[in-house]
């Protein structure tokens, strides 16, 4: 996917970037186009392993402002999943001022190994369910709420407040770069401020990836091999992990996805509050599709389409619950 924010790199230049903050240089094997923010590029260390690179984008460049920081987030995620154990993911190999390098999975993304259709589906998914859960267990380590960065400056003491402040963040984000919503921000406010009983449930700031769609989570031999892009993630409510685990298949109570989750000690009761939580967990991520645009300088009718839908749903979604 081309994006404003990648970082285009010669393999001079990765080479030179490695060697400097690690020691050990590369040969560059190729890029690797699916990612939507940073640039990442499939390498060869010189102690011959196999490794991925993901480069932040250029300093100056503008992005989302939960954005800020986000290669910092990514790696704090990659060690404290370590630490708890249960979630399979890449190596986190080194850490650089503005680069990963981490590496490189088994199998291939669930979306380009068959999607839906992939061999063995419902038990790849009741096995993703309790990956999911084993993540759910890891806390914020200061008891705060929302992302993570301090240069974002989206946390707060408790959910809805955090919630509130990552929504205003992207209705101001959406402001900056000119894009018209097609609701006015006064609706998205009232429509979040309904929801705060609702989110005043979830007292406990559990890590949530927030990106767990099929292209990021790889599947080789009927099981998952190991979850990528944890860039995204905040402190928050478990539930909210439904709203992307949705792009991937069935996540109703019934579901294989949810029968793993619950197998594994994670808890999900679908209750009336929890379904309104959710409808604002998908406004939410419909916001933030849409605002990305902007930075990213997308121009792709379908993905334009796809977001303002998934607002739009999201908002009729919220009106009804009233």
């Amino acid at each position: 996917m081309q994006s404003q924010t990648k970082r285009l790199l010669t393999a001079e230049q990765l080479d030179a970037m490695l060697r400097r903050s690690s020691g050990t240089g590369c040969r560059l094997e190729g890029e690797l186009t699916d990612g939507w923010f940073n640039s990442a590029y499939r390498v060869r260390l010189d102690d011959g392993r196999p490794a991925v690179v993901k480069v932040a984008p250029p300093d100056g460049v503008p992005v989302l402002r939960y954005e800020r920081g986000i290669m910092a987030t990514e790696a704090m995620v990659y060690r404290q999943l370590d630490a708890a154990g249960g979630v399979p993911q890449p190596e986190l190999i080194h850490q650089g001022p503005d680069f990963l390098v981490i590496s490189v999975l088994d199998g291939l993304p669930w979306d380009k190994a068959g999607g839906d259709k992939a061999d063995g589906h419902e038990a790849l998914r009741h096995e993703l369910g309790r990956i999911t859960a084993r993540l759910h267990t890891v806390r914020s380590p200061d008891g705060r709420f929302g992302y993570p960065a301090p240069e974002a400056g989206l946390d707060g003491p408790d959910w809805p407040t955090a919630f509130t402040a990552m929504t205003e963040a992207l209705l101001a984000d959406a402001d900056r770069w000119e894009i018209q919503l097609d609701h006015p921000h006064a609706e998205i406010r009232s429509l979040v401020a309904a929801g705060t009983g609702a989110l005043a449930e979830v007292t406990e700031p559990a890590l949530v990836h927030f990106d767990l769609w099929p292209g990021n989570i790889f599947i080789a031999n009927r099981s998952v091999t190991g979850l990528i892009d944890h860039e995204r993630a905040f402190y928050g409510d478990p539930a909210a992990e439904l709203v992307s685990l949705d792009f991937g298949g069935d996540t109703g109570p019934a579901s294989p996805l949810v029968t793993g989750y619950r197998e594994a000690g994670g808890r999900l009761d679908f209750t009336p509050t929890l379904h309104h939580r959710l409808a604002l967990y998908r406004l939410y991520l419909g916001l933030l599709l849409v605002a990305e645009c902007g930075p990213r300088g997308y121009t792709d009718a379908d993905h334009i389409a796809f977001s303002r839908g998934m607002l739009r749903d999201a908002v009729r979604a919220l009106r009804e619950l009233g």
